[in-house]
């Protein structure tokens, strides 16, 4: 069967729930929705006067996955500045890296401080 007028066929998609003041479909529209990037935040080390420079160099390795270089050059920012940015993560990680670093410096006895604040 070829179809040669138009008006024969019967097809009016609505992809979005608007009509027409008349209740006829209009044109065909496809509503996009917008997805919002999630926040960011920053893990933090605090300075203290008796967790060691190695520990905080071992847990910057151990749990951030920073090379020895990006570890060491933290851990003097948080030596002569009191705090460094471990990284910047979506809240959910952050809260999970801080929470590691806190457990670890427990075992270890080290009183090394860790919080997370928004980008």
């Amino acid at each position: 069967m070829e179809i040669t007028d138009l008006d024969y066929i019967d097809f009016n998609p609505i992809f979005s729930n608007e009509e027409d003041v008349d209740g006829d479909s209009g044109v065909a529209t496809v509503v996009k929705k917008k997805v919002k990037k999630p926040s960011l935040y920053k893990v933090l080390l605090h300075n203290d006067d008796y967790t060691t420079m190695e520990f905080v160099i071992y847990v910057l390795q151990s749990i951030f996955g920073k090379s020895t270089e990006d570890a060491t050059a933290i851990m003097l920012k948080v030596h002569k500045e009191g705090q460094g940015v471990c990284g910047v993560y979506t809240y959910e990680i952050a809260e999970t890296k801080a929470q590691k670093v806190s457990d670890l410096a427990k075992e270890e006895d080290h009183p090394l401080l860790c919080t997370v604040e928004p980008e």
